[in-house]
C-alpha cells in the first residue's frame, strides 16, 4: 500500500471533546489523522464548539425509543451508510460496520456471562430483548473476519474481551494519548480561582467526568468532609444529577467548598486552576482525565485496577497514589492530606507522571492506527 490519502469513515455516538472520554479520544485521534486522511464523521451529535471541523453525516436519535432499540437502529444505519465509499471504517460503536472496532467499555458479554450474577438475574438476561440485543451487536462486532480488527483501549479491556470470547480473540491494545498543554499565564489560574470564590492558599481538588457520580463523586464528597476547610472540590462535566448530589451536600458545612461546572470544551482552564486530581472511579476502561491531569503537572489519586484501566500503567507512590478501593473515602482523604503536606511527594509524582505523559502521545497513537489500516488493506487485497 502506498502513502496515498485514505478515506476514513469515523463512527461515534457524539463527536466533541466536551462529551468525555471515548468522544474526546475520537476527536484527538482524528485531529492527528486529518492531515493524512480524508475523514467523514458519522454521529448522533457534533459539538458546534469543537475546534476540529470535518465532514459530518448526522445519525438519527430516536429519543422516544428504548436505548437498546436506538442502539440497534444506529448500528443498522451505520452499516448501510458506510458499506461503500471508504477505505477503512473506524467505529467506536457497538455494531458491525467497522473494519476497526475500538472497545472503550467493559464488554457486554463479560458483564452478563463472565461476572458473577444471581441466578434470577442471569436467567432473566436470557429472555431480555435489551440484553440479547446488546449481546448480539457485540458478538457481530468482535467476529473474526479478513480485514477486521478489534482494538482495546487498555490491557484491562483486552483481558475482559479474551475472558468473554476466548483466548483466540486478538485484541491489540492502543491506549489513549495526551497533548502536553501550552504554558499559560499564572494570572489566568488566579482569575479562575477568584471567580470560584477561592484563594491561592486553598487546595483545589479536581474531578472531570461526563458522569461524575460513576467516577467517584460520592466518595470524594465524603472524603472532603474529613479534610480541612481550605481543601475544595471542583467538579467539571456535571449533569443535573451531579448538581443535585452537590446540593444535598451543600446543606452542611461543605456549602462553600464545592463547585460543579457543566460540560465545557475549555477543561484546560480548570486543570490549570487545580492542585490535585482525584479519580476514585467505579468503572473506567482506561481513564483519560487523570492522564490529562498529569500533562498539566497535577498529582493524581486514582482507583486501582480493575476499577480503572489506567492504573495498570502506574506505580503507586512513583507516578500516582493508588487507592485501596474506590469507595474508601477515609483512604482517599488520607492520600489527599499526604499530598497537601508533603512537597517532596508531590515533586516525585510530578517527575514520574512526566514519563507517563511522554509514553502516551497522540502522534504515537495515530501511527499505531495508520499501521493497522495498512495491515487491513493489505490483508483485504490478498483475500
Amino acid at each position: 500500500m502506498t502513502d496515498a490519502r485514505l478515506s476514513i469513515a469515523f463512527v461515534v455516538d457524539r463527536f466533541g471533546s466536551r462529551f468525555g472520554g471515548a468522544e474526546a479520544y475520537g476527536v484527538a485521534l482524528m485531529r492527528e489523522l486529518a492531515p493524512r486522511c480524508d475523514i467523514t464523521v458519522f454521529a448522533r451529535e457534533y459539538d458546534a464548539a469543537c475546534d476540529l471541523q470535518l465532514p459530518f453525516i448526522p445519525m438519527g436519535t430516536w429519543r422516544k425509543l428504548p436505548s437498546w432499540v436506538r442502539s440497534l437502529l444506529f448500528a443498522l444505519r451505520a452499516r448501510r451508510l458506510t458499506r461503500s465509499g471508504f477505505d477503512v471504517v473506524h467505529s467506536h460503536m457497538n455494531g458491525w460496520c467497522g473494519d476497526v472496532e475500538v472497545v472503550h467499555v467493559t464488554p457486554v458479554r463479560y458483564n452478563w456471562r463472565v461476572r458473577p450474577l444471581g441466578v434470577f438475574k442471569r436467567a432473566m438476561s436470557r429472555i431480555s430483548p435489551r440484553v440479547q440485543t446488546y449481546l448480539g451487536l457485540e458478538q457481530r462486532r468482535v467476529r473474526q473476519r479478513p480485514g477486521h480488527r478489534v482494538v482495546a483501549v487498555s490491557g484491562l479491556i483486552a483481558d475482559q474481551l479474551r475472558q468473554a470470547y476466548g483466548d483466540h480473540l486478538a485484541a491489540p491494545v492502543i491506549p489513549p494519548g495526551v497533548v502536553p498543554p501550552a504554558k499559560a499565564d499564572a494570572s489566568a489560574r488566579q482569575a479562575t480561582r477568584k471567580a470560584l470564590g477561592w484563594s491561592e492558599t486553598d487546595v483545589v481538588c479536581l474531578l472531570v467526568a461526563r458522569n461524575p457520580l460513576r467516577k467517584g463523586l460520592p466518595t470524594m464528597l465524603k472524603a472532603l468532609a474529613r479534610l480541612p476547610d481550605n481543601v475544595k472540590l471542583l467538579v467539571v462535566g456535571g449533569s443535573a444529577s451531579t448538581r443535585d448530589a452537590v446540593v444535598r451536600f451543600e446543606a452542611n458545612r461543605l456549602a462553600d467548598r464545592v463547585h460543579a461546572i457543566s460540560e465545557t470544551p475549555d477543561v484546560a482552564t480548570y486543570y490549570r486552576s487545580a492542585d490535585i486530581y482525584v479519580h476514585p472511579t467505579l468503572n473506567d476502561s482506561f481513564g483519560m482525565a487523570p492522564l490529562e491531569a498529569m500533562s498539566f503537572g497535577l498529582p493524581v489519586v486514582i482507583s486501582p485496577s480493575p476499577w480503572c484501566g489506567f492504573a495498570h500503567y502506574l506505580t503507586n507512590g512513583v507516578d500516582a497514589l493508588v487507592l485501596r478501593h474506590p469507595e474508601d473515602d477515609e483512604n482517599l482523604a488520607q492520600l489527599v492530606e499526604r499530598l497537601v503536606e508533603d512537597q517532596a511527594l508531590r515533586d516525585r509524582l510530578a517527575q514520574g507522571s512526566r514519563q507517563i505523559v511522554e509514553q502516551h502521545s497522540w502522534t504515537r497513537v495515530a501511527q499505531s492506527y495508520l499501521q493497522l489500516y495498512r495491515d487491513i488493506l493489505a490483508e483485504r487485497a490478498q483475500s
